[in-house]
């Protein structure tokens, strides 16, 4: 009787330690989610305090005058189509690395809502094939790009540029016999001003590959490349 007891006793003992550390253990869960969002919603206010603040001072045209360096990078994803062009599959797509770094040229050209300045940037490229099979491809292209001045912290841009690239994607493929190539791009994008000097950047582009009939082989690969990245506005040295 008394073996009953005392066995009765040290299972509520252990039940209500066992229940005791749930408990705990949930508390401790709460507070640690407690303290994230806190943190979260600090960091939100902050940064919505240091913006606001920032968009009553400055605006792209401020920022971005002639003389001006940029200094970034994006990174994009590239889709091939056969909407544009004679290529015979859409089955090429890759990751493409886009580091830059550019000079504004000109003074404000022209007035009103399209006014804006000419850029010129370099720009490496380095592209990782994924489809239709792994593939490597490095390059690097001349931009120029037009940036629209008249929308306070926002400035969309339209940039084309023209350069050269190798990749071993050939001659494993139909469109091209040759590993090295030349590549055309163009299209819209956007910066955005998180502070006076740096902004968020994303946009898409045609992007065009083929090796100018250098080989037996040229239908070209069209593509589609979406991007994001970040740049760093450097002042005006003259």
């Amino acid at each position: 009787m008394r073996f009953t007891e005392e066995r009765d006793d040290r299972y509520h003992r252990l039940a209500a330690q066992i229940t005791s550390e749930r408990m705990t253990d949930q508390l401790r869960r709460r507070g640690r989610a407690a303290l994230f969002a806190l943190i979260v919603m600090g960091a939100m206010l902050w940064i919505d305090g240091g913006v606001a603040t920032a968009e009553s001072s400055f605006a792209a045209r401020d920022v971005v005058t002639r003389g001006a360096i940029e200094l970034g990078g994006a990174v994009g994803y590239a889709q091939a189509t056969t909407a544009i062009g004679a290529g015979t599959s859409t089955n090429r797509s890759a990751v493409f690395v886009l580091p830059r770094i550019g000079i504004v040229l000109t003074d404000p050209l022209g007035s009103g809502w399209y006014q804006g300045n000419i850029e010129l940037l370099v720009e490496p490229v380095f592209a990782r094939f994924t489809r239709p099979f792994a593939a490597e491809g490095a390059g690097g292209s001349f931009v120029v790009k037009y940036n629209f001045l008249s929308f306070g912290r926002w400035m969309p841009f339209w940039d084309a540029g023209a350069g050269i690239f190798w990749t071993n994607l050939a001659p494993r493929i139909s469109e091209q016999s040759t590993q090295f190539e030349f590549g055309l791009e163009t299209g819209p994008g956007v910066h955005y001003f998180v502070t006076d000097r740096i902004s968020w950047t994303m946009g898409v582009r045609l992007h065009h590959i083929s090796n100018a009939n250098l080989g037996e082989r040229n239908t070209g690969i069209n593509g589609v490349l979406p991007y994001v990245g970040v740049s760093l506005f450097l002042p005006s040295r003259f």
